[in-house]
């Protein structure tokens, strides 16, 4: 009898032809095959979706269907797992491939934690332990607020309980910080199993969404709001005096960029739209020159 659980593998696709095969390819390849492969395309005006469909019929597993109307990068992920049926739902971009031993690594470290909603890829954080390293809600916003690390990471680099997903209602729906409110939401609720690197490999091109959201202030106006606003929630798991050390934190960040990388180059207009678009005011640009603190 075959008591592995079911992944369903979510592979979003727009204007990928040249990317795709090796996608599918990568998942064809793994070494856990207890898995659906789902394509979604949105509305593609090259030859994705052809190539999805040489794939699928070929493998019973693969499923290709293709969007009436544009839906965008966060809402293709949530019609994605809409088709979904696996007790794990794992994205796989249609630029970016997973490692033959990726699934079955990202599911071992899932089911050895079952108390976990989701899992990310991260670095150690100096945890003495062996992964998979459990974090609570708290340890996990205490670890990206305070370390850096865990939260900062693609889909590409997650995997979740299909149950937590539905719970949270999937993504916002925000362009470019979609994953990191995700994280941030998906943390409230559920613990998150820390899963080791390398089990994926994420394409660096020209053609990334996010690489248009650097080319204007709004991925970094609207991560700062993000993890803002993820602080200010009232389920946010971070006892109080840890949220406001967090925030001015985060502010003292970004009125150092304002001050040395914007002010001092003589970009005024640009150093002025970040402050006001960060609702900072002068004040908190020379707050922003004092030390950070951290928990004890």
């Amino acid at each position: 009898m075959n008591d592995k659980p079911l992944v369903s593998v979510l592979m979003t696709v727009y204007n990928r032809e040249h990317f795709i095969g090796e996608a599918i390819d990568s998942v064809l390849a793994s070494t856990y095959t207890d898995f659906e492969l789902i394509v979604v395309d949105d509305c593609s005006k090259d030859r994705s979706v052809s190539i999805a469909q040489s794939y699928a019929a070929k493998d019973p597993r693969i499923k290709v269907y293709s969007n009436e109307k544009n839906l965008g990068d966060y809402n293709n992920r949530n019609k994605a797992a809409s088709y979904a049926r696996g007790k794990y739902l794992k994205y796989i971009d249609s630029d970016d491939t997973i490692y033959p031993w990726g699934l079955e690594a990202m599911v071992y470290c899932m089911e050895k934690e079952p108390g976990a909603g989701y899992g990310l890829m991260s670095h150690n954080l100096d945890i003495p332990k062996a992964y998979p390293v459990l974090l609570s809600c708290e340890e996990a916003y205490r670890a990206f607020f305070f370390k850096g690390g865990l939260i900062a990471m693609g889909p590409i680099g997650a995997i979740f309980k299909r149950e937590a997903f539905e719970k949270v209602s999937g993504f916002s729906g925000k362009p470019y910080v979609g994953d990191s409110e995700m994280w941030l939401k998906m943390s409230r609720y559920f613990p998150v199993v820390q899963m080791p690197l390398e089990l994926v490999w994420w394409r660096q091109h020209e053609g990334q969404q996010i690489k248009e959201g650097h080319k204007n202030n709004y991925y970094i106006i609207n991560q700062f709001k993000v993890y803002k606003e993820s602080l200010e929630h009232p389920d946010c798991p971070l006892p109080e005096e840890e949220r406001g050390m967090a925030i001015r934190n985060m502010q003292n960040l970004r009125a150092r960029h304002i001050i040395f990388h914007e002010l001092l180059k003589i970009r005024w207009r640009q150093g002025l739209s970040l402050l006001k678009e960060s609702d900072m005011n002068f004040f908190d640009l020379l707050k922003g020159l004092s030390k950070n603190r951290y928990p004890a």
